[in-house]
């Protein structure tokens, strides 16, 4: 943890020249920016795979066709067939799971008044007039939702609510054009265990609205770039 918060610390320093007293922030958002192209490779090899799945479906509504009345038989099929072919149902999964250290890690930094037995001097630094170690609730504690700290807040919440009406758009489109149910032509149920997906998945992202609000801001920070690379990301690689 001490030498992570270091690590902050020099890249604060390196960039207090351009962003004075948000050099901090700034630093979070450049460590973020360099966590990201750490898993580029691994999100470029989960959108080949998001192809390759997509490739499988008219196969996997052949099997669906031929084990109609057994679910644990085409269960057991379509995940022979995903194993066949290479293909892994989680692969898309893998650079999220990869970033959640990083996330823990910033948050735990500046949740913590000392590190290795000193005061934390990272919880002084602030995103103009809010405590990186801060959350919405002491803003709105602090002067309101209109203070100098809840302004801060607001705009990373619309820029979140923006950066997810643009995901809301792109997945249900893409769910559209490739859903993850299959369903035959004369009817019937959808594949077991994906039914819900379709349903769901478009509104994931609004759900970092809730993270933004009840995690530090550092953390929130970290949160809100990672979901604008995100976004940006899958438009370039999901084209």
């Amino acid at each position: 943890m001490s030498v992570f918060a270091r690590l902050v610390e020099q890249l604060a320093d390196l960039l207090q020249p351009l962003f004075h007293a948000s050099a901090a922030a700034a630093a979070i958002v450049l460590f973020t920016a360099l966590v990201r192209l750490l898993v580029h490779p691994l999100s470029r090899a989960a959108a080949r795979g998001q192809r390759a799945r997509a490739a499988l479906q008219p196969r996997i509504a052949e099997l669906r066709e031929k084990h109609a009345e057994d679910r644990e038989r085409l269960q057991k099929a379509v995940l022979e067939l995903h194993a066949q072919e290479k293909v892994s149902p989680l692969s898309g999964c893998l650079p999220s799971l990869l970033q959640l250290p990083a996330f823990f890690l910033l948050y735990h930094l500046f949740s913590n008044s000392s590190i290795g037995g000193e005061a934390n001097g990272l919880l002084g630094h602030r995103l103009f007039a809010a405590p990186l170690g801060g959350r919405w609730a002491d803003a709105l504690a602090g002067g309101g939702i209109f203070g100098a700290a809840g302004i801060v807040y607001l705009a990373l919440f619309a820029l979140v609510a923006a950066v997810a009406a643009f995901n809301y758009r792109r997945t249900k489109l893409m769910m559209e054009k490739n859903p993850l149910t299959v369903t035959p032509a004369g009817g019937g149920e959808q594949v077991p265990g994906l039914g819900a997906v379709n349903k769901v998945m478009p509104f994931m992202s609004f759900f970092t609205l809730v993270t933004v609000a009840v995690v530090p801001l550092a953390a929130a920070l970290y949160v809100v770039t990672s979901t604008t690379w995100s976004a940006l990301e899958r438009a370039a690689l999901y084209r």
